[in-house]
């Protein structure tokens, strides 16, 4: 959540900077709105085109694309603001490098100037809050959160005396589908005759019966 903060409020400042860059002087005291979206394709030229034509409309896009991924919390989105942002600064370096031979940095005024700072240190921005940011986090993460809560399946309809699982090596105690037969919760001494306890004493032998005649 916190990154999710940190990395909105960072692409935020460089979504502000890219719209604002275009109406900041760029090179020779010339803004970056009189530069036409075609003159970084075909060559720069002299001639000053609306706002809807100039170089402010890719940015303004790359704005809307980064609000947009801020909203949906969209790395992907945030980065690929990013890139459009970066991509037409450095298209426009190029194509202004061939007018003039070279870019210079001068303090005059004749060279590079602070829209174009404007424009790359704001692509740069996105790209810094894109890295911040978590992202959203979808149904996968609340699965994996609740594997990890809890780690064992429930048991099915064929094997209702199997929960929970023993934690030692080998089958779970009990895996019979019966259930389990009760115990005797008595545990005082045994009141039940025994078989031994209940058996006749064993007659001594008093020798012949001096009654009965004897046999031949």
């Amino acid at each position: 959540m916190i990154r999710n903060i940190l990395g909105s409020i960072v692409a935020l400042a460089g979504a502000a900077a890219v719209v604002l860059s275009p109406f900041r002087d760029w090179y020779g005291g010339r803004l970056g709105r009189h530069y036409r979206v075609a003159d970084l394709f075909n060559g720069i030229s002299g001639a000053r085109p609306g706002p809807l034509a100039s170089i402010w409309l890719p940015f303004l896009f790359a704005a809307a694309v980064a609000l947009v991924g801020l909203v949906l919390r969209s790395r992907l989105l945030v980065a690929c603001a990013g890139v459009i942002v970066l991509g037409f600064t450095v298209l426009w370096m190029v194509r202004q490098g061939q007018v003039g031979g070279s870019l210079t940095v001068a303090s005059d005024g004749s060279g590079l100037q602070l829209g174009v700072a404007y424009a790359a240190g704001g692509g740069v921005l996105l790209l810094l809050g894109a890295l911040l940011m978590s992202g959203r986090h979808g149904s996968g993460s609340r699965l994996g959160r609740r594997a990890h809560n809890q780690p064992y399946a429930a048991p099915g309809a064929d094997d209702p005396d199997t929960w929970p699982p023993t934690q030692e090596p080998g089958p779970s105690v009990q895996t019979s589908p019966w259930p389990e037969p009760e115990v005797d919760p008595y545990t005082g001494p045994d009141t039940h005759p025994r078989h031994e306890d209940t058996a006749p004493y064993p007659v001594q032998d008093e020798g012949p019966d001096p009654r009965r005649p004897p046999q031949a």
